[in-house]
């Protein structure tokens, strides 16, 4: 009995598997009356919520039943390799999405290829160190669920009055939410990592190569969400000074 339990315990096929599915599921079923433009994009939303809040779930899971000691330097427990594996499966989809559709857009397919490179690293190659990941997926993730249904507002924002209204009505408090995640606790944490390892730590367990990587992928991904939400309020601060003139006029 505990080896069929073994045979069909979740892993990084079945999740991948699971993966493709649910985008299959997605473009074929429910969007197949979206027109071609906003279709794909869609999709890799839908697969985007079915990743995130259980992406969260499972890591507040791993983070609350980690062994003792904890420290960023960590070895891996079983079940946040499990989360790991979960969060590897969904976005090498998302990327094959990427490279299908829009094979021009680097920021994100760069973007793809370095998280699948920490991930990876850290579940197959270091051994250590997930602790540090998990945290970070926690705060990436934890906005997942109000930052896709706004993009799917968006994208039907012009043809459908009920999306435009909603897109409208989100829009302040997911850029505020998404602002402090990122902007504070985001940033407070990277510092933590890279001061934990910075001060050596972490050097009998992890290799220097490894985090130094990590950090120089984890704080452009930092820098990179920071200017993507400041160019948001800009763009929001400029569409409501546009409507409050008109409204003047």
């Amino acid at each position: 009995m505990e080896t069929l339990l073994n045979l069909f315990s979740p892993t990084f096929p079945t999740f991948f598997l699971m993966f493709v599915f649910l985008y299959l599921f997605a473009f074929f079923v429910i969007l197949r009356n979206w027109g071609p433009k906003h279709r794909p994009d869609a999709s890799s939303c839908l697969l985007s919520l079915s990743h995130g809040t259980p992406a969260v779930i499972m890591a507040i899971h791993a983070l609350r039943n980690a062994p003792t000691p904890r420290s960023f330097a960590s070895p891996n427990a079983a079940f946040q390799n499990t989360v790991l594996e979960f969060s590897i499966a969904y976005f090498l989809m998302d990327l094959i999405h990427y490279l299908v559709f829009f094979p021009n857009d680097i920021l994100f397919i760069s973007h793809h290829l370095a998280t699948l490179y920490v991930f990876v690293t850290c579940r197959f190659v270091v051994l250590h160190g997930a602790l540090a990941i998990i945290v970070l997926l926690v705060l990436a993730e934890v906005t997942s669920a109000c930052q896709n249904v706004w993009s799917i507002a968006r994208l039907k924002k012009a043809d459908v009055p009920a999306a435009a209204k909603l897109y409208e009505f989100l829009s302040p408090p997911f850029y505020v939410f998404y602002s402090v995640v990122r902007g504070i606790l985001g940033t407070v944490v990277v510092y933590k990592m890279g001061a934990f390892y910075a001060s050596g730590a972490a050097d009998n367990a992890i290799p220097k190569w490894a985090w130094i990587s990590w950090m120089v992928v984890i704080v452009s991904a930092i820098l990179i969400s920071l200017l993507w939400i400041l160019n948001k309020w800009i763009y929001w601060y400029k569409e409501k000074s546009l409507q409050a003139k008109k409204k003047v006029w």
